[in-house]
Order: C-alpha cells, then sequence, then structure tokens
C-alpha cells in the first residue's frame, strides 16, 4: 500500500484520481473508481441542471459508499451555466471534496470552506498552483503538456512541471497528464508529486460510459495520435487525431477564426462520438498517454495493477539500485 499526503487528505485507499471528464465522468465510472480505493470525481456540467446533478450524485450513492468527488470546471461563456446553483447542488447533496479547473474559484471557496469541502483545483503552470495555494484550496492538480484538453499556453512537459511546482508549493500535489500505468506513478512521486491523476486513461476502462469504439481507438493510437487545436487562438485543446480535429488546426493556421470551426467543435458533436463511436462525428479528447494504453481492464483492475507494480518496482527496481 502507498500511503501519501493525498490518501491521508482525502480518505482513499490509493494516491491515484479519475479527474472530472466532461460527459464521461458520471456515476458508474466514478463510483467503480471509488470501490477501488481511488478518488473519482463526477463532472458537474455533464448534467443538464443542478437539479440532475443531485440525482447523479444519489446515484453514485447507490453504488458506492466510499469518498468520490465532483468537478466544477469555470470557463469563460457567453451564457454561463448557473455555477451557484451548481455549487449549491454540491454543498447541500453533502458531497465533501470538489475538483476544481479553468478560472480562479476564488469566489466558491467561503461556501465550499463553510461546509467542510475540501478543494483540489487543477493547473496548468507553476505560478498558477502558488495562486491557488494562497487563496487557500487543500490541494492541487497539475497538468502537463502532455495532458488530454487544456494544458495551457506555456508547453512545459511534466518532467519539469512536477518538480518545479513541488519547489514552490507546500500543499499536496497530484500530478496530471501523461500517467497510465504503475511507471508513471512511481515516476511521479519521486518528482514530489503526492499521487497522480488519470483521465485518458480511465476513459479506456470497461466501466467508462462511452462507446466501445472509442474505447478500442484508444488502444489502436500511438501517443502521436493527437492534434493540439485551438492554438492560434492561444486556448490550445489536445484532442484526438481524427478527420474533424485536423480539419479545425488546418482552418486557424491558415488564418481562420473561430466563428469558421465553431460549428465542428460544438460539445453535441463530440458527444455523439461517445455516444454513438462515430470517431470522426466531433472532437473528443485525448492525451499522449493513448500510446500507452494497450487494454479494456475493469477499473478495479487497473487501479490494483498500478498500485501492486509501482510497489514492486519501488522494492524490486529502485531500492536494488542502493548500494
Amino acid at each position: 500500500m502507498l500511503r501519501t499526503r493525498f490518501t491521508e487528505l482525502f480518505g482513499v485507499e490509493h494516491p491515484i484520481a479519475q479527474g472530472g471528464m466532461q460527459w464521461v465522468g458520471r456515476a458508474e465510472l466514478v463510483a467503480a473508481v471509488a470501490n477501488a480505493g481511488a478518488l473519482g470525481f463526477l463532472t458537474a456540467l455533464t448534467q443538464p441542471t443542478p437539479e440532475d446533478l443531485v440525482a447523479e450524485i444519489g446515484r453514485c450513492r447507490e453504488l458506492t459508499d466510499k469518498p468520490f468527488g465532483v468537478n466544477l470546471t469555470i470557463l469563460p461563456s457567453i451564457n454561463p451555466p448557473p455555477y451557484d446553483e451548481y455549487r449549491r447542488a454540491i454543498i447541500e447533496s453533502g458531497v465533501k471534496i470538489v475538483e476544481t479547473a479553468g478560472f480562479n474559484p476564488a469566489e466558491h471557496l467561503p461556501d465550499f470552506r463553510a461546509a467542510g469541502i475540501k478543494v483540489v483545483h487543477k493547473c496548468t503552470s507553476v505560478r498558477h498552483a502558488v495562486k491557488a495555494e494562497s487563496i487557500g484550496v487543500d490541494a492541487v492538480s497539475i497538468d502537463g503538456f502532455e495532458c488530454a484538453g487544456h494544458p495551457g499556453e506555456d508547453d512545459i512537459p511534466g518532467l519539469v512541471l512536477i518538480p518545479a511546482a513541488a519547489n514552490r508549493i507546500s500543499i499536496p500535489m497530484l500530478a496530471s497528464g501523461g500517467f497510465a500505468d504503475a511507471r508513471g506513478l512511481v515516476a511521479a512521486l519521486a518528482l514530489g508529486a503526492d499521487g497522480v491523476n488519470m483521465g485518458t486513461r480511465f476513459l479506456c476502462t470497461r466501466e467508462s460510459p462511452v462507446h466501445q469504439r472509442v474505447k478500442e481507438q484508444l488502444v489502436a493510437n500511438s501517443e502521436r495520435d493527437t492534434e493540439l487545436i485551438f492554438r492560434p487562438l492561444r486556448n490550445t485543446a489536445r484532442v484526438a487525431s481524427n478527420e474533424i480535429s485536423r480539419k479545425v488546426v488546418e482552418i486557424l493556421d491558415n488564418g481562420g477564426q473561430f466563428p469558421e470551426v465553431r460549428d465542428l467543435v460544438a460539445g453535441a458533436r463530440g458527444r455523439k462520438v461517445f455516444d454513438e463511436g462515430d470517431l470522426d462525428a466531433g472532437i473528443w479528447s485525448a492525451g499522449m498517454v493513448q500510446g500507452l494504453i494497450t487494454d479494456i481492464p475493469s477499473v478495479a483492475e487497473l487501479v490494483h495493477r498500478t498500485v501492486k507494480e509501482a510497489s514492486e518496482i519501488i522494492k524490486q527496481r529502485l531500492i536494488g539500485l542502493t548500494t
């Protein structure tokens, strides 16, 4: 068993988290992660209304009696969702762990603190991690350039970003971006993290609520099969390489603007990929770590073998190197 500040702070058995993933962070996956001894996060904005989120939290509780959290991603929008109502739904449902992402979560922290909720904030840079600690979050998850979704604009990979952040903050830290197995977990601990956050790897499990063809494509893909879209707009996102993502890159690289790709990147199209298995229907998030994914295990198999093999690496390889 690997005990770290992360496992102690959040009351879980293993230093592994399943971060919030739009359309994916649903009760069946999150409960499976919790039952395996790791920390899973429902994704609040996957639910169309705060009332639906309350129902999904209740459904998750029917499937597990272990700790789980809710991800609340705060992003700029012409018509933003009712963040205050989602926050209230989380609090009134008795959830005690929240992952925030996107914009500064400062306005939400007083209510979360008053409710005894621990907050882990997702960051993409050292400066953002330092800021998050200064406003009072309990932990951070720091995303290296390898990650799926939004890696920020600094292009710093985890091998540098994780120890750089560890040098500057004192709160527990999860390493995120590029983690799929025991080797990554041991490396993250050696670099100064207290655990790992895995998204793409949990996407490719039996309990993940996405179409089987998506999972099979993740196994087939290599680490080179992603695209960085929105780079010219300085809103970079890493997604799976497909007909749509390559077209978006081409349009923007040739001077196009967001209105020209708006329909291509619509969330409804991305959801169709996950629901129907049409891999070219829209854009869908996937990290470079897909090059390390070779199977579609159950969540329990994935978590238990990761921890077991990590312990073996530490005992047999690392300790064996000392004289």
